[in-house]
């Protein structure tokens, strides 16, 4: 059973998730034109690379990857290049993911570039675990693809959708150039979201580190010890006493 875990958890950090992110860094930029349905790829921005840094720098903070576990003196040589690889397609499914739900062009690509950065970088001094920033990342991404592929998509079509012509009426008039954009099919909102749901998914089975046993009985006392530091202080008080008491029965005995 020990080989089996073993087996499974080198499957998943060497082909599962390298393939989960790399798929995700391709699909992110793909575009399917509304006229002749032509594919397009678009590589990634400047600012989603930096959008990438910034999340990979949260994961840290939130230790939901511990970087120094995965690239460490103590793994050999073709390990670390091996979690480097893995960690490579990390940075490119993230910087992707941002691609796949920012605007190509106009005003509205960078009043939702800013939005994604003040973000990610508020949240660097904000207290996170892991658990919370991916409900956070689940919900930031899923807010992104619904301004770009539901709210925009109707404010690009070529025909005018529904929010153009509001817009048009709102405004009384005033040109609307700086919030024009390409127009894509509805393909390219399905492709957006498969490549959403599969980064979400990849974060979702990607360890903190390339655990052994043992470090996964380290991860859960740690969790442990959260959880007693959360308790008011006559009730640790309790606790210690009692398993005092039991490590003198069992020294005793």
């Amino acid at each position: 059973m020990g080989d089996g875990r073993a087996t499974n958890r080198a499957l998943l950090r060497y082909v599962l998730l390298p393939t989960i992110f790399l798929t995700a860094a391709l699909l992110g930029g793909v575009r399917v034109e509304a006229a002749t349905r032509a594919i397009q790829f678009l590589p990634p921005p400047l600012v989603t690379l930096v959008l990438a840094v910034m999340l990979l720098a949260l994961f840290a903070h939130a230790r939901l990857v511990e970087f120094g576990r995965w690239l460490s003196a103590e793994n050999g040589a073709l390990e670390n290049v091996s979690h480097a690889l893995t960690l490579a397609t990390l940075f490119f499914a993230s910087a992707q993911a941002f691609n796949s739900v920012l605007p190509e062009a106009g005003l509205l690509r960078w009043m939702l570039s800013s939005f994604f950065l003040w973000t990610l970088w508020q949240n660097q001094f904000s207290p996170f675990d892991a658990r919370r920033l991916l409900r956070s990342l689940a919900a930031l991404f899923g807010t992104a693809f619904v301004v770009k592929h539901m709210l925009l998509a109707s404010l690009y079509a070529p025909g005018g959708g529904w929010l153009k012509r509001l817009a048009g009426a709102a405004l009384g008039g005033v040109t609307l150039g700086t919030l024009e954009g390409p127009s894509y099919a509805p393909a390219t909102g399905y492709v957006s979201f498969f490549t959403l749901a599969l980064y979400v998914c990849g974060l979702l089975l990607l360890p903190p580190s390339p655990a052994a046993r043992t470090d996964e009985d380290d991860g859960r006392a740690a969790e442990l010890v959260r959880d007693l530091k959360l308790l008011p202080a006559r009730e640790r008080l309790r606790i210690a006493e009692e398993l005092g008491a039991e490590t003198e029965k069992e020294g005793g005995g």
